[in-house]
């Protein structure tokens, strides 16, 4: 993979995003809400999503397709051990990630997070903390989650790929293979977050000049025309 910086930050720890519930369910963190199954939320369709926002829809299909193989691979590594195919297929993904999905992360820190977060710091959705945090603080939160697992599962199969002790071998392979599942769920759970309540959140709260800026930005800085 290529040097990224990104690898380097610190972990961050996940904060709940707190608001005025107006009477509304509040949820412990004893008993907190499926993570699939979020409160308020209600996604829009693809077809009413903006021109920008199905773009990155579109990128979220292709993004799930080679999470899928990925989680294939990684399911057959606890089968058989790395062997040369799998070890091609874990290199893809990887190679795939840092190509693209980086790319698409990109995409939404400049143009969709910053404008989505000043819509709801305006609309009073944030937390009451002195510097106020939004549901992009936590998308952001996730970007960087993401790279280090990257990171962490990538070296640790290139570690165990090399190990030329089995029992050894083994249990790196075993971590490794743990942090790649950890990859995986965290990507799922990041896109569903996206496609549910990201989306939806822009979809409702952007408006006409703001829903063509996002359009204008793509070109700008990733040379894309939606039109």
């Amino acid at each position: 993979m290529k040097n990224n910086n990104i690898f380097s930050e610190s972990d961050y720890l996940k904060r709940n995003v707190e608001k005025d519930t107006n009477g509304k369910a509040e949820y412990s963190p004893m008993d907190p809400p499926d993570a699939y199954r979020p409160p308020s939320v209600s996604p829009i369709a693809y077809d009413e999503l903006s021109p920008f926002l199905k773009h990155l829809s579109d990128e979220h299909k292709v993004i799930s397709g080679e999470i899928e193989k990925f989680e294939t691979a990684l399911l057959n590594i606890r089968k058989e051990g790395i062997n040369k195919k799998l070890n091609q297929e874990l290199s893809s993904f990887f190679q795939f990630l840092d190509d693209k999905i980086v790319l698409h992360h990109l995409k939404e820190e400049r143009i969709l997070f910053p404008i989505l977060h000043d819509c709801l710091l305006n609309k009073g959705e944030h937390s009451s903390a002195d510097i106020p945090e939004t549901a992009v603080d936590m998308m952001e939160d996730d970007h960087i989650k993401t790279m280090q697992l990257a990171a962490l599962s990538f070296s640790l199969m290139g570690i165990a790929s090399r190990l030329t002790d089995a029992a050894s071998r083994a249990i790196v392979t075993d971590i490794a293979v743990e942090q790649g599942t950890s990859l995986v769920e965290l990507l799922k759970l990041h896109l569903f977050r996206e496609e549910n309540v990201i989306f939806a959140l822009a979809q409702k709260y952007f408006s006409a000049e703001e829903k063509a800026k996002t359009e204008l930005l793509l070109k700008k800085y990733f040379s894309i025309s939606l039109r």
